[in-house]
């Protein structure tokens, strides 16, 4: 096996047109394609594609010890959580800063959770810092 990168992450949504507007109106996320029951939204790299949750089986959103959590990189996390407050968007967790940067969880219309991450630049090589820490919940 050889995977070469992630392709996609898949959300079971109860209600498909509510989601779309959510990561498309609300946060801004590009369609790149839409069919009848599936929608991917990004631009590069992975997509976040979403379809219509099974209603015969229970929906099982997400949790802090064991749910999906979505990490979005954002410009600025205190501009965005204010915007999505305005929008009536649920703050999960509020602002929080870390080594590797700043970030806050927001809840989508299905209660996902997903994380807006700002990175911290190192001032030595003025670069990104490295992996993921700060998207997760705890």
């Amino acid at each position: 096996m050889n995977v070469k990168k992630v392709g996609n992450v898949i959300l079971a949504v109860k209600d498909l047109d509510k989601s779309v507007e959510f990561y498309n109106k609300i946060l801004g996320m590009p369609i790149k394609n839409r069919r009848e029951n599936w929608v991917d939204l990004g631009q590069g790299g992975a997509l976040l594609s979403l379809h219509p949750a099974d209603e015969s089986s229970p929906h099982l959103g997400t949790s802090v010890d064991n749910g999906v959590l979505i990490g979005l990189l954002v410009g600025d996390v205190a501009s965005a959580v204010e915007e999505l407050k305005s929008k009536n968007i649920k703050v999960h967790r509020d602002i929080q800063e870390r080594e590797a940067g700043i970030n806050a969880i927001i809840l989508d219309p299905d209660g996902y959770m997903i994380s807006l991450f700002e990175p911290i630049f190192t001032a030595e090589k003025n670069i990104q810092s490295g992996g993921y820490i700060g998207f997760t919940p705890a």
